[in-house]
């Protein structure tokens, strides 16, 4: 079963997978025409930047995530800028790990199963950065592992392996009181994908509400989850990023979960 992460988690909760990549293509094209933004989008918290920092190159974002349907996730994401400022377009690579549990009612061996995960990826891509927009694309590579309790003949998704990663993440404000934002992976390790989409009204200054919608799953699950965000909540130098709903798991049937996201920028 995969984290849900990853709106730059994770699953760090809070991803577009391979279509995201002919978007970035397009956008590519249209980045000398618009003007460069005056600081870095948060993609992740949906927190807008509020001043021009070149002085830090490395984002941290970590991410909890867990639902009444028997699962609990973490993550932790390192994105650095590479050769210029993250506050202009340019080079960038991203670590991730993921670790969490699960359990489900394992229906061909008449007993309940409890699932293991960890995972680590590394991925080089690109971010377009634009006034009031920001896009990114990355390509790299995944492993994972998942663990089971008892041997379940009619869960695939078992072992250890090696996969092929895509990933890409968009941040806007259409206008000054309004913010959107998208992520999106996929692996070919297990077909594992994972998306979110947010968008958000300000109540406060750089503080957003509004609703979120989920997708995610591999070859053994799959689950949707739809509720609302509070994004852009600052703690000194730390951005925070709340969310609670409902979810629909294929194997697990409806539930609720929650989810904490949290950035630092170094």
């Amino acid at each position: 079963m995969v984290s849900p992460h990853r709106d730059q988690s994770v699953r760090t909760c809070l991803r577009v997978g391979l279509a995201g990549l002919a978007v970035l293509a397009a956008a590519q094209a249209r980045a000398a025409d618009l003007p460069v933004s005056s600081g870095g989008a948060d993609w992740y918290t949906g927190a807008q930047a509020q001043a021009v920092d070149d002085s830090w190159a490395v984002a941290v974002d970590g991410s909890t995530s867990i639902t009444s349907n028997s699962s609990a996730f973490g993550s932790v994401t390192v994105t650095a800028a590479l050769g210029a400022p993250p506050t202009v377009s340019g080079a960038r690579v991203r670590v991730e790990g993921i670790a969490g549990t699960y359990s489900y009612p394992g229906q061909q061996v008449a007993s309940r199963v409890t699932g293991y995960q960890q995972e680590g990826s590394l991925m080089g891509g690109y971010e377009w950065v634009w006034r009031d927009a920001a896009l990114a694309g990355f390509i790299g590579f995944n492993v994972r592992s998942n663990q089971l309790s008892i041997l379940d003949p009619g869960n695939p998704v078992v072992g250890t392996g090696v996969g092929f990663r895509v990933a890409a993440n968009f941040y806007a404000n259409p206008t000054d009181r309004t913010m959107v934002s998208a992520y999106g992976s996929y692996s070919t390790k297990f077909n594992a994908y994972y998306s979110r989409f947010r968008v958000g009204y300000m109540v406060a200054d750089g503080v957003y509400i509004g609703p979120e919608a989920l997708f995610l799953g591999d070859d053994f699950f799959r689950q949707y989850r739809v509720g609302a965000h509070l994004s852009g909540l600052s703690f000194g130098p730390v951005q925070m990023s709340l969310a609670v709903g409902y979810v629909r798991d294929r194997i697990q049937g409806t539930g609720y979960y929650s989810s904490i996201e949290a950035r630092a920028n170094f």
